[in-house]
This record gives C-alpha cells, sequence and structure tokens, in this order.
C-alpha cells in the first residue's frame, strides 16, 4: 500500500510517501495511525494529537473508523482553509 504525506505531516515524517506492507492487526484508519505512530519518533511527532490530521483513501475522505481494505493509497494531511 502507498502511503502519501501533504504538508507540515510530511515535513515531520521527512517523506511525501512510502510503500508499507500492513501488519494484519491494521483494519481501520485508527489502527493505521497508531500503528505508525510505533514506528518512529517522527511518526509520533505527525500524529500527535487524534483527530487533527485528515485521511483520504484512494482520494476519498475517509474517517477513522474506516476499514482499510484493499485500498491502494492512503493519504495523510492537515486540516486546510479556504479563502
Amino acid at each position: 500500500m502507498r502511503l502519501v504525506y501533504f504538508a507540515w505531516v510530511r515535513e515531520r515524517i521527512g517523506r511525501t510517501d512510502e510503500e508499507v506492507d500492513l501488519p494484519a492487526a491494521v483494519v481501520t484508519i485508527a489502527d493505521l495511525v497508531s500503528w505508525l505512530r510505533e514506528r518512529g519518533e517522527e511518526y509520533a511527532y505527525a500524529f500527535e494529537n487524534d483527530g487533527i490530521v485528515r485521511a483520504a483513501m484512494d482520494h476519498v475522505h475517509v474517517g477513522p473508523d474506516t476499514p482499510v481494505g484493499n485500498a491502494r493509497e492512503i493519504a495523510f494531511f492537515p486540516p486546510m482553509t479556504g479563502g
């Protein structure tokens, strides 16, 4: 699965994207975030506040309880404002 990071999430993690093999225990977006936090301090820093970072699965915004299923890409980004 491809993970993509945007804006300050990307800056905190130090990469724009990566390919990962998820463990069987990762079932939802919330599980994925928990797993990512355990991968190192840069991930823990990026995902330090629950509910702040948003997710999109295959280009559709999703919530933390959304099953990851067979998603090809999950993107993480901070809240955005328009103008």
